[in-house]
Formats: structure tokens, sequence, C-alpha cells
């Protein structure tokens, strides 16, 4: 049988936001010149002011180890602060942090809860690690049709893995009814940007599809772009 393939849990964010005035943008302007013993000095200064850009950006040093010994259970510290503060970045990287181990004991039922926190301020990354912790039943009842209630929401950011996933859920008909032209039409979506995956899992679907369903697919996935990739089900 071939094989359908699915995108995995992402990497860690990097917190990018605006250079604000003072030490925040005097770190920012260090870090662009990896001048990070600079950078973490400057951050702190504000970090210690409740800025929370401030606090992930340290926590983001700290986890990486630049210019400093790398440290993840420190950098799990400030993004406490960053996220208590509503930072999605700093909410998304402790989700990471608690679904593999880095830092914290592993624990799923705490990554969930930070997803959480990151989606529901519509952040497509926290939405897509969401859906894979329900699809595997990871920290939370194993539940296909929330699964895809969060790959839809990421998809229709235009997530790639979002998409590829969400194609997979309608291939198997896990959550939603099975529905190849939808599978066809997601796939073709993210085959569009290059993901290699998505072409494989396209060109697997039309194996088993009709001409005529096919270019009802590809139909889908024209007016699913022209929107932006909205009310594409």
């Amino acid at each position: 049988m071939s094989k359908i393939f699915t995108t995995l849990l992402l990497t860690l964010w990097l917190s990018v936001g605006a250079a604000w005035a003072g030490d925040v943008e005097d770190a920012d302007d260090a870090s662009e010149r990896k001048d990070y013993a600079t950078a973490l000095t400057k951050y702190k200064i504000a970090a210690l002011k409740k800025d929370a850009y401030a606090q992930a950006q340290v926590g983001n040093i700290y986890r990486e180890g630049l210019g400093v010994v790398q440290d993840y259970a420190e950098a799990v510290r400030w993004y406490k602060l960053a996220a208590a503060q509503g930072d999605v970045g700093a909410q998304l990287n402790l989700g990471l942090m608690y679904n593999f181990g880095p830092g914290v004991v592993q624990d799923y039922a705490e990554a969930v809860r930070w997803y959480k926190l990151a989606a529901a301020q519509g952040f497509a990354q926290a939405q897509f690690n969401l859906a894979i912790n329900y699809a595997n039943g990871q920290g939370v009842v194993q539940d296909y049709a929330e699964a895809v209630r969060w790959y839809k929401l990421a998809a229709a950011q235009g997530d790639a893995g979002a998409q590829i996933n969400l194609g997979a859920m309608y291939h198997n008909g896990k959550g939603v009814a099975q529905d190849y032209m939808r599978a066809h039409m997601w796939w073709n979506l993210a085959a569009v940007k290059g993901n290699a995956d998505a072409v494989k899992n396209r060109d697997i679907v039309a194996s088993r599809m009709t001409a005529q369903q096919i270019a009802e697919a590809q139909k889908l996935a024209r007016e699913c772009q022209a929107r932006n990739f909205k009310n594409c089900d």
C-alpha cells in the first residue's frame, strides 16, 4: 500500500517583534550583530521591568545557548514569565518543550495547556501542534474531530503542515467523512508551495479517483486559493 505522509510537530518559535525604544531596541541591534552577550544584558534590563517580548528573547538565548551555556531550565523560567503576559511565541515554545522534554519533565497535558493559549490567539503553528496532540491522544483524549477542527483553523491561515495533515484526515476518514476530493484539494494546495510529501500524497489519491473527480478537486483547490484558504470546507 502506498504510504500517506503527515507532517510532524514544528520547531521552536524564535520570537520576532517590533524594535521598541531603549534597551530592547539596543538588544535587537546587538542580536542582529550576533553580539549575544550585549543582547542578553540589554534584554534582561527590559525583562526585569516585565517586558514580555524581552523575557521571551532571554528565553530564546538560553534555549539556544547563544553567548551563554545552554540552559533549558532557565529558558523555561523566562518563557513562563513572558507567557503569563500573553506572549504567543513563549506560549508555543513552552508547549513544545513540555511536549519533548528539554528543561522540564515531559508532560503532554501541560504542552496542550500552553498550545491552547497560543492557539486561542490565532497562532497557526500552535493550532497545528494542538491538532497533532488531539490526533495522537497526547495529553488529551484522542479526538479526531477536534484534531480536524484545529487543522482547519491552521490550514485556513495557509499552514502547509496543517493542509497536509488535513488531507490525510479526509483520505483516511478520521474526524470527517472520507472524501478523496477534499484530500486531493488540500494536498494540491500544499503541493503548490513545493512540499514533496503533499505532491506524493496528491498523486497517490489521484490514482484512486476518476478523471471527473480530479477535475472537481482541482477546481476546489483553485477556488480555495482564490479565497485565501478561507471557507474551503
